[in-house]
């Protein structure tokens, strides 16, 4: 429907979508300044205070995305100190891993990098949320920035803009990464993609353009066969983590289709590979961590020590910059589901 049709029914839009401000106050969560974001059967929550990144999403009241074990929470005194950040990574539809390292905690030249690096912990600043009309629709758009700096060491920004329009079922996630200081910098990305219960559970399956399935570790060796497939959660069992080449289309773009046949959901990532060539996967089959990532990135999952020994760690020169878009799409019923694998075949795997 257009505007004056909608307007027929409801004399505010906020009836049917809303961008909202809120603050969380109980537990680790206490003071956590977010924006709750309703369009339609789709609502999702950005985190203000952690680089503006998604925690819980919805559809229909089916939760997408994975929470792990502390719990939602802000910012905390370990949130970066090496492996204890394991007590605050609460996973999140997804949460920017970056910008000085990934991945596993690591020690550079006398220099220590927290696990999974900084950026997730870092509040927004310049912050805004709009609802307004377009051509093409309602829109409802949280925006902010993200700085990394230190007195004598780099000035990296990030600014991001999150937004979906009414009546669509998409969410485009928007990056703008810009070295403001005067020398080349680090710039290493993951977006950590996590998907958790009800929408997750040994029903899903996984659709990815994977040319190669490479395990990462012991732990993951023999298991790569059924990368696209979940089992029913098993008592302490190891994760596995599977390191993917992907194919792409003519212009560099590829994705990732997650389906839950049982439930009649599915969910579609799309992003380019131009400033994103790498791709993992995080499968965690364990009771209570039961958890699958899927990580498009600009590094490796063995992370800065890996780069630097080879000498191929990403740069950005003073005052460069790059962007990235990223689309996440719920897909609702067999016919959609089965529309957006027949599109994702052709597209990819020609």
């Amino acid at each position: 429907m257009n505007k004056n049709d909608l307007m027929k029914y409801m004399g505010s839009m906020q009836q049917a979508a809303y961008i909202r401000p809120l603050t969380y106050a109980e537990g680790r969560s206490t003071g956590l300044k977010a924006y709750e974001v309703k369009n339609g059967p789709l609502c999702y929550k950005v985190l203000a205070d952690k680089c503006l990144d998604v925690g819980e999403l919805s559809y229909k009241g089916v939760n997408f995305s994975f929470l792990s074990k502390p719990g939602l929470q802000g910012r905390n005194a370990y949130d970066t100190h090496g492996d204890e950040a394991i007590r605050s990574i609460m996973g999140g539809m997804f949460f920017t891993s970056g910008i000085e390292s990934i991945c596993a905690p690591c020690t550079v030249d006398g220099v220590d990098y927290p696990m999974h690096g900084r950026l997730r912990t870092t509040p927004g600043e310049h912050l805004s949320a709009d609802a307004f009309w377009a051509e093409d629709g309602y829109h409802l758009r949280a925006a902010g920035e993200m700085r990394e700096a230190a007195l004598f060491g780099e000035n990296m920004v990030l600014r991001r803009s999150i937004e979906t329009v009414y009546g669509t079922k998409t969410v485009t996630v928007t990056d703008t990464f810009t070295n403001e200081g005067f020398r080349d910098e680090p710039l290493m990305l993951l977006y950590h993609i996590n998907l958790g219960w009800p929408f997750l559970d040994e029903n899903l399956r996984l659709y990815i353009p994977t040319r190669s399935v490479t395990p990462r570790d012991a732990d993951a060796e023999g298991h790569e066969a059924g990368y696209d497939r979940m089992d029913p959660p098993k008592d302490n069992e190891p994760e596995y983590v599977f390191i993917h080449d992907l194919r792409t289309d003519g212009a560099g773009n590829t994705g990732a289709i997650a389906v839950n046949e049982a439930l009649g959901l599915g969910f579609r990532i799309g992003w380019n590979v131009k400033n994103l060539p790498y791709f993992m996967e995080w499968k965690s089959t364990a009771s209570g961590d039961y958890v699958i990532g899927l990580e498009p990135a600009n590094s490796s999952v063995y992370g800065r020590p890996w780069h630097e020994a080879r000498g191929s760690v990403h740069k950005l020169p003073p005052f460069a910059g790059e962007t990235n878009v990223l689309t996440f799409t719920v897909l609702d019923g067999k016919d959609e589901i089965s529309a957006a694998l027949a599109a994702f075949d052709g597209q990819f795997n020609r």
